[in-house]
């Protein structure tokens, strides 16, 4: 569909691809919509929701500045995927060995390998880069708790909130193996350390601001050049991460079904980046959070809550979405609302047929606390065509 709400109080206009907006989203998009160095205009994806610095769902670029907490903390989380040459009917009937075999292979939550597992190639592609932002901000080393172990024994391992590993089956009941998750630790620390860095800067300069957490950095200034070195640093080492995790997850599954290979790889996408696009007639920051690019043609994955559907999508290259679609099916609760709204019994019943953790821990990603995807995709048809539908079958959180 097309844009359904548009905002027009700022100095740019705000375009939502939904009619279902929060009322902190809506304020949220209107704040970002008053600084004076956005470019054209703010597309709202439909899976649209208030966010911790800026809003989840928003697609903001940006001319001679860029804002730290729009980026926010999880640096370059997203998604990957692949196909399995592996046919539905040779699953078991009972898939919890699987799932063990995923869970033993991968630590979750805050967790992390007892010993590197990476392989070395990967971590020599991201040690100078991590060497290089710790010469010039030693804080950042400072506020990781033993950081030489920990930056390398993360790598491969999924987190917890609303990271996922899934085993998937599309329409024509083939296996799919679907994860989410980002830069961990040390992508949390640069994103937290140069939120506050942006604060500074704005505070020493005394700039007005409509909120303190969209305080930015100023093109050419020193914190602008090792902002974006980092945060690309960061992104690298989501998209490494996710890498190295499907691999330990092929082979984890490899020991507990029938031999398979991997026969295509879906997409390895950021949806909480920054990236240098050209967008009507300008070079700007593009700052998506909470939704991924979607250029015509290129394969993208947009999840639904554990217990609903996901789809591998390609996108349509529309320009006033910035080329751009929805990361998900994006939340209509908080975590802790769906805490106080939901019991485990509540999850069993709406994950039913889902080999998952169904107990209080993991209450809070209960697919009633998400908007429905199907809408969330009716909304973003004009960006998307669906190229398979998955359904999970297995589900490991955090």
């Amino acid at each position: 569909m097309p844009i359904q709400k548009r905002i027009t109080k700022g100095k740019v206009p705000v375009n939502i691809y939904t009619n279902d907006i929060d009322h902190g989203a809506y304020e949220q998009l209107l704040k970002i919509s008053q600084l004076p160095f956005i470019h054209s205009h703010i597309a709202a994806m439909p899976d649209v929701h208030l966010g911790m610095g800026a809003t989840v769902g928003s697609v903001i670029p940006t001319r001679g500045a860029i804002i730290p907490a729009a980026v926010g903390v999880d640096i370059g989380c997203g998604m990957n995927a692949v196909r399995l040459s592996l046919p539905s009917d040779q699953l078991p009937d009972n898939l919890k060995a699987v799932r063990h075999a995923i869970e033993d292979a991968v630590p979750v939550g805050f967790a992390m390998h007892k010993s590197v597992k990476a392989r070395r190639s990967t971590l020599q592609a991201l040690d100078p880069g991590l060497e290089r932002i710790l010469a010039r901000h030693p804080t950042v080393g400072k506020m990781v708790k033993n950081l030489s172990r920990t930056w390398s024994q993360q790598v491969g391992t999924l987190g917890g909130g609303n990271h996922f590993i899934e085993i998937c089956l599309d329409e024509n009941d083939d296996v799919w193996i679907m994860l989410h998750s980002g830069s961990r630790g040390i992508g949390n620390v640069i994103g937290r350390y140069f939120i506050q860095q942006a604060k500074k800067d704005i505070e020493r300069l005394q700039r007005n601001l409509p909120d303190k957490d969209l305080a930015y950095f100023d093109e050419g200034t020193k914190h602008f050049d090792d902002y974006v070195f980092a945060v690309h640093w960061a992104q690298d080492y989501a998209m490494w991460n996710r890498r190295e995790m499907m691999r330990m997850v092929v082979e984890a599954m490899k020991g507990v079904l029938p031999e398979f290979s991997v026969t295509r790889e879906a997409i390895n996408c950021h949806h909480n980046y920054v990236s240098v696009e050209q967008h009507f007639g300008a070079n700007v920051f593009l700052t998506r959070k909470g939704a991924i690019s979607a250029r015509e043609g290129e394969l993208g994955i947009i999840p639904g809550s554990m217990g609903a559907k996901s789809y591998i999508v390609s996108g349509k290259g529309d320009a006033s979405s910035f080329c751009s679609c929805s990361h998900g099916a994006g939340r209509t609760m908080s975590r802790t609302a769906a805490k106080k709204a939901f019991t485990s019994s509540d999850l069993e019943l709406q994950t039913e047929g889902v080999e998952c953790r169904k107990d209080i821990g993991v209450v809070d990603e209960i697919p009633g606390a998400y908007k429905d995807i199907d809408v969330v995709m009716e909304n973003q048809r004009d960006l998307v065509d669906i190229v398979h539908t998955l359904k999970q079958v297995v589900c490991v959180k955090g």
